[in-house]
This record gives C-alpha cells, sequence and structure tokens, in this order.
C-alpha cells in the first residue's frame, strides 16, 4: 500500500513584481510541514503551471524539493498538453529527487481514451517514479475512464492512483470497486474529501490546505484514527471556506487570502485577474471568520 496518504497540499506558486518568489515558495512550505500536511505538490492547478515557462516550473520544483528535504513526500505536477514537455518534466522531477509525479490529463487537446492511453503509457515508460493520475474533467474536457486506468495499471505497475477532481461520485465509488482500494484515489474537490476518505481513499490534494493546513490533514488523521464525528464536524466546519476559494477560479481567492494573511504578494499572471471588490470583501469577511487574518 502506498504511503502517499493524507493531505498532500498543492501549494500556490507565488509571485512579486511579476516574477516567482521562490523565497515565499520556500516560507509556505515550511509552513504547511510544520502545520502537520502530509505530502506537498507544486506545480498542478493550484500553482499556475501554464502560466510558467518550463524553466520557471524546473525551479520550482526544485526549489520544493530541496525545501521539503524528504521530511514529507513530493509530488509535483508534471504534465501538461504537449506529450514531449510532460515526458521533460517527469524526468526532470525523477532526477532531482520526487517521491512520485502527477500527471494530468492533456487540457484543450480533447484526446480520445487510446489517445490518454498512449499519452500516460509513453511517460509511465520514461520514469520509474510512482505516478498519480489527475482527472480534471471541468478544466481539461476529458473524462479519464475507469477502463482506461484499468489498463494503464495491468500495463504499468507505477501508476499507483488517480487525483479525481471530478463530481460524478459514482465514477468514484466505481473505480475504487474495479482497482481495489490499495489504489491511491485521491479527492481533488473540497466538499468530496471526506466522502472519499469514507469509502476507502487515500486522502486529497485540497486547495484549502493552502489557508488551513493544519485543519485539512486532521480531518484524514480523525478518520485514520477511527474519530468519525470528529472527522464529519470538521467536514461541516471547513465548508464555507472551501466555498469560499472558489467564488473565482482557482488559486486566485486562495492567493489573496495568503496575502491577506501575509504569506506572499497576492499576484496572479494574466489572464487570471485579481479578484474583484465585492469577492475581496466577501473572503477578508471569511478570513476572519475562520481567524486567519485579525481585525483591523
Amino acid at each position: 500500500m502506498s504511503s502517499f496518504r493524507g493531505s498532500i497540499v498543492p501549494i500556490v506558486t507565488p509571485f512579486k513584481n511579476g516574477e516567482v518568489d521562490y523565497n515565499s515558495l520556500s516560507q509556505l512550505i515550511e509552513w504547511q510541514i510544520a502545520s502537520g500536511s502530509h505530502g506537498i505538490s507544486v506545480t498542478g492547478t493550484t500553482g499556475e503551471p501554464s502560466s510558467l515557462t518550463i524553466t520557471e516550473r524546473k525551479q520550482v520544483m526544485k526549489t520544493a524539493c530541496e525545501t521539503v528535504n524528504g521530511r514529507v513526500p513530493f509530488i509535483p505536477g508534471t504534465g501538461s498538453a504537449n506529450h514531449l514537455e510532460t515526458i521533460e518534466l517527469s524526468r526532470y522531477a525523477e532526477q532531482i529527487g520526487a517521491n512520485a509525479i502527477m500527471l494530468i490529463a492533456p487540457y484543450y487537446l480533447r484526446p480520445s481514451q487510446e489517445g490518454l492511453f498512449q499519452h500516460f503509457s509513453q511517460v509511465a515508460s520514461q520514469v520509474e517514479l510512482p505516478i498519480i493520475l489527475y482527472n480534471i474533467p471541468g478544466r481539461t474536457a476529458v473524462n479519464i475512464a475507469i477502463d482506461t486506468v484499468a489498463r494503464l495499471k495491468e500495463h504499468h505497475q507505477n501508476i499507483i492512483g488517480v487525483k479525481e477532481s471530478n463530481k460524478d461520485f459514482e465514477h468514484i465509488n466505481r473505480l475504487l470497486q474495479r482497482m481495489g482500494r490499495d489504489f491511491c484515489v485521491y479527492s481533488g474537490i473540497e466538499l468530496l474529501c471526506f466522502p472519499i476518505l469514507a469509502i476507502g481513499g487515500a486522502g486529497y490534494i485540497s486547495a484549502t490546505g493552502n489557508l488551513l493546513p493544519t485543519k485539512v490533514a486532521n480531518l484524514y488523521n480523525f478518520v485514520r484514527d477511527n474519530k468519525w464525528q470528529q472527522a464529519q464536524d470538521l467536514h461541516y466546519e471547513m465548508m464555507t471556506l472551501n466555498d469560499a476559494i472558489f467564488l473565482e477560479i482557482n488559486p486566485v481567492p486562495v492567493k489573496t487570502v495568503l496575502g491577506m494573511m501575509g504569506k506572499i504578494s497576492p499576484e496572479v499572471r494574466l489572464p487570471l485577474s485579481a479578484v474583484s471588490e465585492e469577492n475581496n470583501a466577501k473572503l477578508r469577511n471569511i478570513a476572519l471568520q475562520y481567524q486567519l487574518i485579525a481585525e483591523e
């Protein structure tokens, strides 16, 4: 059974004056580890990978890997819409010492299931690292079918799981039934983190962990320790914040609140833009509610 379980936090990529702020990135990771997060991921959706050059993506991965320094699993996102770039980034992650990689279904292209199989299969053949597939139909316009996951696992032992940012909970149930509960299924949807744990999931890769790392980690800890009532209570306690970070497209609200907390500059890169004044006010009120910031 994989050791990659619990709250694997998808860290934002901080920018300052238009450049990647590597110092703030390291500080965020230190805070996450000190707060009890079970793993660290970078350059996934929350990390704005399509806004980074390939050189920047590599440097973000390298900085994160060096900061983590083996204390928790490090699982960068190395996927893109470009097949050869995905292989290059995946090889680089292995070279610098990542523990696993996460591969998003290629976005924009809308490949067939055969295309998805061939893409993931070739990447899996190029590295020895464990691979977590990343299924996010709302961003990629393609769903990784259960048959495709099963076929990939049959051909490649290093394909160990799937991050499911898929609102079809029936799909996730049937995936676990087909693959077995030793296969690592992670929630990529905040409101499904607890339900996926309840049916045998391995954990979650939740943007909310950027803001409430200890509580997000404790949701898994409670389930692991059979403290189901505490886990259920925490699930509902975090729901308002879970909703708030999607007032606008991820990661804009998360970065906005991290900026309010003084953790980073809240910059994003175009074509993303800063939150509206109305949503900024809503986020400030919710940050106060969760005691992420103090009254001025």
